[in-house]
C-alpha cells in the first residue's frame, strides 16, 4: 500500500498532566482504506493554543483511523454557530465538515462546541458543547474525533479509548497505560523483575496481569482509580494467563500446581478455583467468548499448538485451527464472529484471522514476530507486538488489513499490548 507521509510525535499537554512516563508512543502511519471519507476540519476557534492543540488531535484521531481522507482546512475558522459555504467545502472535496470554537467560561474552564455538517444535504447532522480544563483538551478532542466516526460510519469510535502495555528498558518493567494514539502514558506499576499478559477487566477500571517480582510469576488484579490491588492466583507452580469473563466476576488463569499447565476459573478476589479441563498436553492463554458460554485456548494435545474452545460448563473441547502446524493466542473480536490469532507461515509469526462463521482465514500483517493481538472495542482494529530492528514495537492492522499503524519508543522495547474496553 502507499505510504502516508504521515510522522506525528503525540505529546501536548504533558507538562501539566500527574504522573506522565517520559517516553511516549509515536505513531507512524503506514496503510489506509481504500474508500475514505472525504471530510474537512477548520480551525477551532478561540483561544489559540488550546483551540490549536485541539484542532490537530481531532484531525490525528480521524486520519489514524484509515477511514477518513483529510481535506485541507488549514487556516479556515467557522465558528459551530455559522453557516458554511456548502458549495464551496463540496467543490474542495469535503463530504463532511466539522468546525468549532473554544471559549473560556467565567470558572476558568473552557466550554469547546463543535457542529459536523454533511456538505451534500447542507444541513448539520451533529454537534456538542464540552466543558473541560486545560489538563483535557486531548480527553475532549478523542471524543468530539468519536462523534464525528460514529455519526460518518455507524460504529463507535475508539479514540477514547485506552491501552495497556509493558514497556522494557535496562534493568526496568513498566506497565503503562495510555491514551488509543499512545500519548498520555501513566506507570501503573515499575519493577526489575518481568510483567507480562496485562488483560483489561470489562468495566475498564481493573487490569489483571502477571509479575515475577515474587521471583514466580503470579496473577494480580489492580485497580487503576486506587492504585491498589490483591493477589488473584498464587498457588503452587507457575500462575499465568489471566483472562475476564464478560461479567467481571471471574478470571481464567493457567495453573501448574497439579503437573502440566492447565486451565483454571478462579474468582477475582482469588477464591473458588475451579479445574477448566484436563489434558495430557500443555493448555495455555485462556479467552473467554464474548457471551461467557466457551473458553478459547491454546493447546499441543494434538501434537502441535493448535486452538480449542472448551465450553465452560463442561463438554468437550472442539479443536478449531487446521491450518499450519501452529496456530496461538486466540482473541476473539467483541462481537464473536471473529477470531485473531498468531500462525507461523513459513517461518515467520504473523496476526491472522479467521470468519468463524465460514473458517475462513486471512494474514493480516506483513512482520514476522508477532504476539498477543488485542482486538479494539469496536472490533475494527487488531493491536499486537512485533520486532522491528530488533526493538519490540506495538503495531496495529485493521481486520481486512488495509489500515497499518506502528506505534514505537525510542531506546527500549514495547510489548504484550492490550486495548481497554469502550467508556461507559
Amino acid at each position: 500500500m502507499k505510504k502516508l507521509k504521515s510522522l506525528f510525535f503525540v505529546g501536548i499537554f504533558l507538562a501539566t498532566a500527574a504522573s506522565v512516563s517520559l517516553a511516549q508512543l509515536s505513531i507512524e502511519i503506514t496503510g489506509a482504506g481504500a474508500h475514505r471519507i472525504p471530510v474537512a476540519v477548520t480551525d477551532f476557534a478561540g483561544e489559540r493554543v488550546i483551540s490549536q492543540a485541539l484542532t490537530s488531535v481531532v484531525r490525528s484521531d480521524l486520519e489514524r483511523s484509515g477511514l477518513f481522507l483529510m481535506v485541507d482546512a488549514a487556516g479556515a475558522l467557522l465558528n459551530e454557530g455559522a453557516v458554511p459555504n456548502y458549495p464551496e467545502w463540496k467543490a474542495k472535496g469535503a463530504d463532511a465538515l466539522a468546525a468549532g470554537s473554544v471559549n473560556v467560561m467565567p470558572d476558568g474552564r473552557y466550554e469547546t462546541r463543535f457542529r459536523l455538517h454533511d456538505t451534500q444535504k447542507q444541513a448539520a447532522i451533529a454537534g456538542q458543547a464540552l466543558a473541560h480544563n486545560a489538563t483535557q483538551i486531548r480527553t475532549t478532542a478523542h471524543r468530539i474525533a468519536d462523534i464525528i466516526y460514529e455519526k460518518l460510519t455507524g460504529e463507535r469510535g475508539i479514540f477514547s479509548t485506552r491501552i495497556a502495555y509493558v514497556m522494557k528498558s535496562v534493568g526496568r518493567y513498566e506497565l503503562q497505560i495510555a491514551d488509543a494514539d499512545g500519548n498520555g502514558a501513566q506507570v501503573a506499576l515499575a519493577s526489575k523483575e518481568p510483567i507480562i499478559s496485562p488483560a483489561w477487566s470489562p468495566d475498564g477500571g481493573r487490569l489483571a496481569y502477571v509479575s515475577f517480582e515474587a521471583k514466580k510469576p503470579v496473577v494480580y488484579v489492580h485497580d487503576l482509580v486506587t492504585g491498589r490491588r490483591h493477589v488473584a492466583a498464587n498457588f503452587k507452580g507457575s500462575n499465568s494467563a489471566p483472562a475476564w469473563s464478560p461479567d467481571g466476576a471471574r478470571l481464567a488463569v493457567v495453573l501448574t500446581k497439579n503437573g502440566n499447565s492447565q486451565l483454571y476459573v478462579v474468582n477475582v478476589d482469588g477464591s473458588g478455583v475451579t479445574r477448566l479441563a484436563g489434558s495430557s498436553g500443555i493448555d495455555t492463554e485462556p479467552q473467554f467468548s464474548p457471551d461467557g458460554a466457551f473458553i478459547y485456548f491454546t493447546s499441543d494435545r494434538g501434537g502441535s499448538p493448535q486452538i480449542y474452545r472448551q465450553p465452560v460448563d463442561g463438554g468437550p473441547a472442539q479443536r478449531i485451527t487446521f491450518d499450519g502446524s501452529y496456530n496461538v493466542t486466540p482473541r476473539l473480536s467483541p462481537d464473536g464472529k471473529s477470531l485473531a490469532y498468531v500462525s507461523r507461515d513459513s517461518g515467520r509469526f504473523r496476526v491472522t484471522i479467521m470468519d468463524l462463521g465460514t473458517r475462513q482465514t486471512q494474514i493480516l500483517t506483513d512482520t514476522a514476530k508477532d504476539e498477543s493481538p488485542s482486538f479494539s472495542p469496536n472490533g475494527r482494529m487488531i493491536l499486537f507486538a512485533t520486532e522491528v530492528g530488533g526493538r519490540g514495537v506495538l503495531a496495529a492492522v485493521s481486520t481486512d488489513g488495509r489500515v497499518k499503524h506502528r506505534l514505537s519508543v525510542q531506546a527500549a522495547d514495547v510489548r504484550e499490548p492490550a486495548w481497554g474496553p469502550l467508556n461507559k
